[in-house]
């Protein structure tokens, strides 16, 4: 279940930045064996971390008090921890949300593996567009990790397309901590 229909068909809410950590979560969740829709779980992609108190107002304690979880970035947390904070919720921790390293990209590329990431990349057959944003000056001397990342975020429509791809590569027992998580958490 990616968005709440009606608020009385839903239990939890996973709270995301975009739409890519929500297609990630709903792959990994399913490839571990879960159907969040049939546990009445929505995963809510608020299409930016500074809508977060939106949709803390919608769904949590001054709200229908549903069970909350969530995801961000590191160099959100400070902004979460505050607005969390202000919700009564408590800690990042004690609120449910986990929190990816750089991002959910990093996580995801990290998990399937620099040689997984290719992989899948070429299987799209999109690795000469890879290999081309390698050859550029600002790219050539990055680890290919971080060459892999900035690929994603190039062109519309890839975060969303790869972090299903690469969710469906990976192994689910190498789930990314933050993920695991928050799966855990709802």
């Amino acid at each position: 279940m990616s968005a709440p229909g009606t608020l009385g068909t839903v239990s939890a809410v996973v709270l995301v930045e975009g739409t890519s950590d929500r297609v990630a979560l709903e792959v990994l969740a399913r490839r571990r064996g879960r159907d969040l829709s049939a546990e009445r779980v929505a995963v809510v992609a608020m299409h930016g971390i500074t809508n977060l108190r939106t949709h803390l107002r919608r769904y949590g304690p001054t709200g229908p008090d549903l069970r909350i979880a969530g995801l961000c970035d590191a160099a959100e947390e400070g902004y979460v921890a505050a607005v969390l904070q202000d919700a009564g919720l408590g800690t990042v921790r004690e609120a449910g949300f986990r929190v990816c390293r750089a991002d959910l990209e990093d996580e995801l590329i990290t998990a399937v593996g620099v040689a997984g990431a290719l992989d899948v990349i070429d299987a799209q057959g999109e690795l000469r567009s890879l290999r081309r944003l390698q050859r550029q000056p600002a790219q050539r001397d990055r680890p290919t990790h971080d060459q892999v990342r900035r690929f994603l975020s190039g062109r519309s429509g890839n975060k969303e397309r790869y972090a299903r791809l690469f969710a469906e590569a990976l192994d689910p027992d190498r789930t990314p901590a933050p993920l695991a998580g928050v799966l855990a958490r709802v």
